[in-house]
């Protein structure tokens, strides 16, 4: 029998199991066998993998994370482990490799199909919703909803106690988290990578809120905020991960601090974290997983390698992975100048 290769890769995100188990069933319909690679590009390095079948993947539709597990690697700064994945590839008997993962995993995915000859399918997952190609990618509503059950429960405690509440989401590069969730959880102001602020127009803002009587405010922030000319006091950080991606730590507990000098209000802080990648996956996310896993094997089935699945106006269609990590999708900034209305 044919048999497709999966994996998930990078950061897990409410969803993954839902594409899992919607990529075995229509496999299961086409004739083909699904082997589930462990922990995603290690499993392939390592050998290491299992039969998918209807029973092992009964059940799986709600689960957050992923049944296989996953890995951050990036195989592409070590040739001989790209020569191990495309050893154990052929050996394995695969015949196609659906790939499930955000901007790092599909360019991995891109580098075997045109460089290593593999048959490769991409799926795109990303809490962030960065990835170009697609309108949405699945994580993102879960994210996006968590958030904003999260901002609607501080505004309780920030009203309660007259305080300013600093409320960090992940956004490394974009900020459709912050954007949608700040907007949805009736943010006063919202920071975003994609439009630099001046910390003095987010004071006085700020200030003007307490002149109404309006005694506490909410401030979401994206972790990859930029703040014009303003140097961040200790404790933000900026390093580089093995894919040579930035990575921030500490931008909310930054701003927070900023914000109490030049207020005198008292401040606090909120980092929601991984608390936005775990936990089951909301219904969108749950239907829009279950359509990209099909279209995956539909893609395999038709020959269409080199693809990734994709959202366009509400149809589910491809784009070439070459494209999809060519850029980020950046915010909508229309959307932004909504937002913008409701600033304090």
């Amino acid at each position: 029998m044919r048999k497709i290769g999966v994996l998930t890769g990078g950061a897990d995100c409410p969803g993954l199991n839902s594409v899992i188990r919607a990529i075995v069933r229509k496999a299961a319909n086409e004739d083909y066998v699904v082997s589930g690679i462990k922990n995603g590009w290690n499993g392939l390095i390592e050998n290491d993998m299992r039969i998918l079948d209807l029973r092992t993947t009964s059940g799986i539709l709600d689960r957050g994370g992923t049944i296989l597990g996953t890995s951050r690697i990036n195989p592409l700064k070590n040739p001989e482990e790209i020569k191990k994945i495309k050893e154990n590839y052929k050996r394995s008997g695969m015949d196609a490799l659906i790939a499930i993962g955000g901007e790092e995993t599909l360019k991995v995915a891109l580098h075997l199909y045109r460089e290593e000859g593999l048959h490769v399918v991409g799926v795109p997952k990303s809490i962030d919703n960065a990835l170009f190609g697609t309108d949405y990618a699945f994580g993102f509503d879960t994210s996006v909803n968590i958030a904003t059950e999260c901002i609607d429960r501080l505004h309780t405690t920030a009203e309660s106690h007259h305080r300013i509440m600093v409320v960090e989401v992940m956004g490394r590069y974009t900020g459709w988290i912050a954007l949608e969730a700040g907007i949805a959880g009736g943010a006063d102001v919202i920071l975003i990578p994609e439009v630099p602020a001046k910390i003095e127009d987010v004071c006085e803002s700020l200030r003007n809120r307490h002149k109404r009587g309006k005694m506490f405010s909410i401030v979401v922030v994206a972790e990859g905020a930029k703040i014009e000319d303003q140097t961040m006091p200790m404790g933000y950080s900026e390093t580089v991960d093995q894919f040579g991606e930035r990575r921030y730590s500490g931008v909310g507990e930054a701003i927070a601090k900023i914000i109490e000098k030049n207020t005198g209000y008292e401040t606090r802080v909120s980092v929601l974290g991984y608390i936005q990648r775990g936990g089951s996956p909301s219904a969108f996310d749950r239907i829009l997983a279950t359509r990209f896993g099909v279209k995956a094997v539909e893609l395999v089935k038709e020959g269409k390698f080199g693809k990734m699945v994709s959202l366009r106006d509400n149809k589910v269609r491809f784009v070439d992975i070459e494209e999809a990590v060519r850029t980020r999708k950046t915010v909508d900034l229309d959307l932004y100048e909504i937002a913008k209305v409701f600033f304090a």
